[in-house]
């Protein structure tokens, strides 16, 4: 079995606030699904800054590609608002604005507020497909050991100018792992991710810290 993961850290603070990883919502629910050509059994994820792969609809860059970032999303929660179960708004570090599939297009216009995921799978024979999940501990802990469920954290989906929906879907973290989405072969799918805390429980004051672990796997 091939595997690539590739990570995203949710910060959530509070000490006079909270903050966690959130990002403004996007109504549109949209994703780009893209043909690559066949070639070498090759897998391809990034997760928010990431790193260019061979030409337009090829990725056949020097492998491996490899990019170290982790980027990281986070909301700052007023005292005021504390737990009064009014969704807050993530902002991310994430500068990714341009897709990596190689076409120049502009899929996440407002990456501090986007996190582009990518992932793709290319092959030269057989039916096989790749799966794409995403792992999360159970909660975000403090350094004083208090902790917030990582439930609490979710997320919308958009891709500005694309009619196919949802092909890497909106979703909640679990705790545990998620299946996000089937990548078939010579295929590139892609959107953004913007993020939100529930705020439904007033938490200690801290600064709450989590990765979650995105895992691309093909047989």
């Amino acid at each position: 079995m091939k595997r690539m993961s590739n990570h995203i850290t949710a910060r959530p603070l509070t000490s006079v606030c909270l903050a966690l990883l959130c990002v403004t919502e996007m109504a549109a629910a949209h994703a780009w699904s893209l043909s690559v050509t066949s070639g070498a059994r090759r897998l391809f994820l990034h997760v928010g800054n990431g790193t260019v792969s061979g030409d337009s609809g090829t990725l056949n860059g020097t492998s491996p590609t490899t990019n170290a970032t982790r980027n990281r999303v986070e909301v700052l929660v007023p005292v005021a608002q504390l737990g009064n179960g009014t969704a807050l708004a993530m902002t991310s570090n994430s500068t990714q604005n341009i897709s990596l599939y190689g076409d120049g297009n502009n899929t996440c216009p407002t990456p501090a507020s986007q996190v582009m995921v990518g992932a793709g799978f290319r092959r030269n024979t057989g039916n096989a497909s790749a799966t794409l999940t995403v792992a999360s501990p159970a909660d975000l802990t403090s350094a004083g050991g208090d902790t917030i469920p990582f439930s609490q954290i979710s997320w919308t989906v958009a891709a500005p100018g694309s009619g196919v929906p949802n092909v890497i879907p909106a979703g909640t973290f679990n705790g545990g792992t998620l299946t996000l989405a089937t990548v078939p072969g010579n295929t590139y799918l892609e959107n953004c991710h913007t993020f939100s805390y529930a705020n439904s429980a007033v938490r200690a004051a801290g600064t709450y810290n989590g990765t979650v672990t995105y895992t691309l796997a093909a047989p």
